[in-house]
């Protein structure tokens, strides 16, 4: 990966203080913006994980898993 920062980076990168008896965690807004990237990826590994155990259970029929044709979508787009 190189110099890219991983959300593990980001929360490593975490820095704690006390205020007023009350443990805070301390991240600068670069830090906070890779750590919502890597939830939202998360998020989206986890919706097509579900979209392909779905399809698999019905034998690969896209109609059958509730897919719409892209045709139709693109057209409610316009």
């Amino acid at each position: 990966m190189g110099n890219c920062m991983t959300g593990l980076d980001a929360l490593q990168a975490v820095q704690f203080i006390t205020v007023k008896g009350k443990r805070l965690a301390v991240l600068d807004a670069e830090n906070w913006e890779i750590l919502i990237e890597w939830l939202e990826t998360l998020e989206d590994l986890q919706i097509a994980r579900t979209a392909l155990a779905q399809l698999k259970a019905v034998g690969g029929n896209r109609q059958r898993a509730g897919w719409l044709k892209w045709d139709e979508v693109q057209q409610e787009l316009e």
